[in-house]
């Protein structure tokens, strides 16, 4: 089996595993053309870092935070679905994700926690806090938008990696383009108080991913 296979069997078996903790009747057939519909999609040509290895590596953040999370399973899959539609030229791909989601779901959740899985995979187009929209467990939520950035805290050659996976998502922006709309986009990220909204992410992530984005800047600027 080779790493992708094996990669996509790994996390194809952590989705049925959350998806019927929620619903035990739902037939195995079907869980499995919906892991498989996620699994094409997250494979698409346009995507290098919005990837099945995106997926991994949050499922790695997640099993570190799961026992501090009150609704596990919403999560997780709020996780496998907020990448699902993703086309770097468009910018409503959390919506279109997050609607997505609903359709597939519908049928198998209830409408509760279906709008939470709506909110939640609509908090990552913003990766801020929207307590009307999911007002209970907000601490849930939060840890969902600290996962979704852990990789700005990674060791730098993981980092850099994710920086030039992202950059070749908009190989169709010109080079300058890119680097001033790069740049503007890390630098919002820096004028936040904090990256993180958890004490938890904040405490093991916060320096270094703040260390991350000064050098990809510098770089940006120096390229």
């Amino acid at each position: 089996m080779d790493g992708l296979s094996q990669i996509e069997t790994e996390l194809g078996k952590i989705f049925e595993w959350h998806l019927t903790a929620i619903n035990n009747a739902i037939k195995p057939a079907k869980v499995n053309a919906l892991w498989q519909d996620i699994a094409t999609r997250y494979s698409e040509p346009q995507r290098a870092y919005h990837t099945l290895d995106h997926l991994k590596q949050l499922f790695g953040q997640f099993e570190q935070i799961k026992p501090r999370l009150h609704e596990p399973h919403l999560i997780a899959l709020a996780l496998y679905y907020h990448d699902v539609i993703y086309d770097p030229r468009r910018s409503d791909n959390e919506l279109k994700s997050a609607e997505y989601a609903i359709e597939a779901l519908r049928c198998y959740l209830s409408e509760d926690q279906c709008q939470s899985i709506y909110a939640l995979i609509m908090m990552t187009a913003t990766h801020q806090m929207d307590t009307l929209a999911y007002k209970d467990k907000i601490s849930d939520a939060a840890y969902l938008l600290d996962m979704d950035l852990s990789i700005l805290g990674a060791p730098w050659s993981e980092y850099d990696q994710y920086a030039q996976a992202v950059r070749q998502e908009y190989v169709h922006v010109a080079k300058e383009n890119y680097r001033v709309g790069r740049i503007a986009v890390l630098e919002k990220l820096l004028a936040h108080s904090s990256l993180y909204l958890t004490a938890y992410y904040h405490k093991r992530l916060e320096k270094r991913a703040r260390k991350n984005i000064k050098r990809e800047i510098t770089l940006l600027h120096t390229s």
